[in-house]
């Protein structure tokens, strides 16, 4: 599957040579000529944005600002022809992940994204991936393992266990994890039906299972490393 990117670029003729580059090298590319369009194509598909810094309804500083606010963790690649320091700076200080300079070398340029969509995956990869005693917890494809080993759970096992660790340090009530384990909104599940799930999790946990801690009259947590 190609990588997706988003490239925000009012200037057409540069904009058109840049995307016939990209597809060349194998990327899909989306193309924005102003922060509303690309707001409007910013979506889960995207993997990279390519952002000019001067746009006709705003910069790509704020767009970066705005991007970064709402946690959303794309790497950023600033396209502008103002390659003096204190604005290579700005742009990496607000979000950035790197900073290339109009006019740009195309092999430069495609260099640099291969690194940057690289860097990211092994990042989001990483970030998903949770270890804690004898156990590793790899969330994106809901796979427990001890000592490299599969420990079998059921998949609503395996959503608490998600939530917990997701947000491990934080106490989750039991109405917020009962909802995770909805069916589709169809099949209700009862408070004591989570108090099994919670003890079989447990159980197979083993040792490991003190990670999971119960606070009285509001629901669990997952404790964090260190404490």
């Amino acid at each position: 599957m190609a990588y997706k990117i988003l490239m925000v670029e009012d200037d057409y003729a540069l904009a058109m040579g840049t995307e016939y580059a990209l597809i060349s090298e194998g990327y899909d590319v989306v193309k924005a000529d102003s922060i509303e369009s690309a707001a409007k194509n910013l979506d889960a598909s995207i993997d990279l944005i390519l952002l000019d810094v001067m746009l006709p309804d705003g910069d790509g500083y704020s767009f970066c600002r705005e991007i970064r606010k709402k946690g959303i963790e794309i790497p950023i690649i600033f396209l502008s022809a103002m390659s003096e320091e204190v604005n290579i700076v700005q742009g990496l200080s607000i979000g950035a992940d790197d900073y290339v300079a109009k006019p740009y070398r195309v092999k430069e340029l495609t260099s640099r994204i291969a690194a940057n969509i690289r860097r990211s995956k092994i990042n989001t990869a990483v970030k998903n991936t949770y270890e804690f005693g004898q156990h590793v917890f790899y969330a994106d494809e809901y796979i427990l393992k001890r000592d490299n080993e599969n420990i079998e759970c059921t998949m609503s096992e395996m959503k608490i266990l998600k939530s917990l660790l997701v947000n491990q340090g934080s106490v989750l009530s039991r109405n917020q994890l009962l909802e995770k384990l909805f069916d589709d909104g169809e099949s209700f599940i009862d408070d004591n039906t989570l108090s099994v799930y919670i003890k079989r999790l447990r159980d197979k946990l083993g040792d490991d299972a003190e990670w999971i801690e119960t606070v009285r009259g509001i629901g669990y947590k997952f404790r964090k490393k260190g404490v």
